[in-house]
């Protein structure tokens, strides 16, 4: 059976889809004089995403690639995600650069590309936390939104961060949000979070700093559900007539976004 990755995106737009994902609910390592400060802010917030029992949301982004001219390139994409703990999760992306589903039922994660009718199944751990991390270990795969739901989103990714500050409100898809600033090693980064009991993200927009002309990753949340009724069948793929079943390529020791 042929083998091979399913829907591949251009190396430097990868690049930083992988980055998009790692930092969905950044963290400060240390907080500026604001107050409740941003570190304490983006605690409370990834408390909030992972004390839910399930939730989805919708985003809308755009990802500028840089040509070998230096002229730039915007590329847009949605995603949807849905999640419901401990076992369950759902991630749609669908773009200029990459249309890909990806399922998990607590069994098996299986990706999907529906242009082509290809997909392949492996079996997975028996939790969420546990899948996503065997998809970016031993896939190379990082499903949309990932770290949203990780248990371990703000010990995660805090670690890279040299400082941050709060900006002050702003409105963004009509909702009063708290606009942080960070630094971290080769990007800048920008979260918004939705002030008041539901601190969810509303935006981030993310700032590669180590190339010259500095691309930047933004993603704007829509639609975010902190209640949804998911049925179970959400989760689970059944390939339709004409679909290929074909293998993962396994990269076992080689750690995720390679």
């Amino acid at each position: 059976m042929k083998k091979f990755t399913i829907a591949p995106a251009p190396k430097a737009a990868r690049t930083l889809i992988a980055a998009s994902v790692l930092l969905a609910v950044c963290g400060p390592a240390a907080a500026q004089s604001a107050s409740p400060g941003p570190k304490l802010a983006l605690k409370r917030m990834t408390d909030f995403l992972s004390g839910l029992p399930a939730y989805s949301l919708e985003t809308q982004n755009t990802l500028e690639v840089v040509l070998a001219s230096g002229q730039k390139l915007q590329f847009d994409s949605a995603s949807k995600f849905s999640a419901k703990r401990p076992d369950k999760f759902r991630a749609d992306r669908y773009g200029d650069l990459v249309k890909q589903e990806f399922y998990y039922d607590g069994k098996h994660l299986t990706l999907v590309n529906p242009e082509s009718g290809h997909y392949a199944v492996v079996k997975a751990p028996n939790s969420i936390d546990a899948a996503l991390d065997f998809a970016t270990d031993s896939l190379d795969i990082i499903a949309p939104a990932s770290d949203l739901v990780h248990k371990e989103a703000f010990q995660r990714l805090t670690s890279g961060t040299t400082e941050g500050f709060v900006v002050g409100k702003s409105i963004i898809e009509g909702q009063e949000c708290d606009h942080l600033a960070f630094r971290g090693v080769n990007v800048d980064w920008q979260i918004w979070m939705r002030t008041g009991d539901k601190p969810i993200p509303c935006k981030y927009v993310i700032t590669t700093t180590d190339i010259e002309s500095m691309p930047q990753f933004s993603v704007t949340v829509r639609n975010f559900n902190a209640a949804p009724a998911l049925d179970d069948a959400l989760f689970r793929y059944t390939p339709p007539k004409g679909a290929t079943k074909i293998d993962f390529i396994k990269t076992e020791g080689k750690g995720g976004g390679q």
